[in-house]
Parts: C-alpha cells; sequence; structure tokens
C-alpha cells in the first residue's frame, strides 16, 4: 500500500494526556501490588530447607519475570501512546513482539533450569 494512501494518523493532545495519566496510575497501582505480593510471599516462606530453597529460588524468579514482562508492557504502551502515525504502531507492535518472544523463551529455559535443579537437591540425601 502506497504511504500517501494511508491516511494521516494523531492523538488528540487530551487523549494523550488522560492516557498517559491512566498510564502512572496503572504503574503505580502494580508497583504497589508487585510490593505487596513480594511481602506475602516473605512472610509465608517458613522454615528453611533444601526443598524450600530451591522452591524459593523458583518462585523469586517468577516474580522477577512478571514483573520484568508486564513493566515491558508498560513501556510498550508508551511508545504506543507516543506513535506519531500508522507505520510507527506497526513497527512498536512488531519489535515488541519479537523482543516478547525472546525473553519469554529465555525465561523458560532459565525456571525449568531453576526447577531441575530444586528437584535434583531436593532428591540428594542430607547429612
Amino acid at each position: 500500500m502506497p504511504k500517501e494512501s494511508i491516511p494521516n494518523f494523531e492523538i488528540p493532545n487530551e487523549i494523550r494526556q488522560f492516557a498517559e495519566q491512566s498510564f502512572d496510575q496503572a504503574r503505580k497501582a502494580f508497583d504497589g501490588f508487585i510490593g505487596t505480593a513480594q511481602k506475602a510471599v516473605a512472610t509465608l516462606e517458613g522454615q528453611a530447607s533444601i526443598a524450600q530453597a530451591g522452591a524459593k529460588d523458583v518462585r523469586q524468579k517468577a516474580f522477577a519475570f512478571a514483573e520484568q514482562n508486564v513493566a515491558s508492557s508498560f513501556e510498550f504502551a508508551q511508545r504506543l501512546l507516543r506513535a506519531k502515525d500508522v507505520q510507527e504502531v506497526m513497527q512498536l507492535q512488531a519489535d515488541f513482539t519479537k523482543a516478547q518472544m525472546a525473553a519469554l523463551s529465555e525465561q523458560a529455559k532459565e525456571l525449568g533450569e531453576s526447577a531441575s535443579k530444586a528437584a535434583r537437591d531436593a532428591a540428594k540425601p542430607t547429612g
């Protein structure tokens, strides 16, 4: 499709400001949620054992990955709000999708390795 046939795409300033305010509020709410969730998990972690240590490592990684993925999504949303035209929106979407697929693949690999290590450590005889 020739570039001339694509209509110019602009977000009105009032809508952009409202979206950015909503974005900031959502980010603050998420940060509060993560903080509360981490405190709750820390409170629930009882006595230390080899199995619990491995599970704790997996939980911590899963939390970190979730936080990283949501932060990436927020950054992507913010970039979309600032996009100047449809082509930029499409490029941002393609870049985000590619980056997220790579990140999710690496995260799955790391979680699998951590879970395997935790299972091996728990199966080792103590003492």
